[in-house]
């Protein structure tokens, strides 16, 4: 049985920094590309990065922002989010695909993130 778990998120100041992490379990990690996506209220879920056997990428909305990165020996993923601002206010999803599959396969359970002053 494949599980995420999200944590980190929280209540940050614009302009203030957040460190998600996602650990993974019930698969073999190392063979998997790992994703965080957003959801703002009213809003469609949107990808925010990945990480993969190819590399990493990042939408415009948080390029130089943010860095994902991941460690197989713990199975784990995380965004550092630095200079964040009220529009990344959102529920932040871990998510996982296995490299010959297009679409993600597994998601975590969300993390709120809320940056306001």
């Amino acid at each position: 049985q494949v599980q995420l778990v999200e944590s980190g998120g929280g209540l940050v100041l614009p302009g203030g920094s957040l460190r998600l992490s996602c650990v993974a379990s019930g698969l073999s990690f190392s063979n998997y590309g790992m994703g965080w996506f957003r959801q703002a209220p009213g809003k469609e879920r949107e990808f925010v990065a990945r990480i993969n056997w190819s590399g990493s990428g990042y939408s415009d909305s948080v390029k130089g922002r943010f860095t994902i990165s991941r460690d197989n020996a713990k199975n784990t993923v995380a965004l550092q989010m630095n200079t964040l601002k009220p529009e990344d206010t959102a529920v932040y999803y871990c998510a996982a695909r296995r490299k010959w599959v297009t679409s993600y396969e597994y998601w975590g359970q969300g993390t709120q993130v809320t940056v306001s002053s």
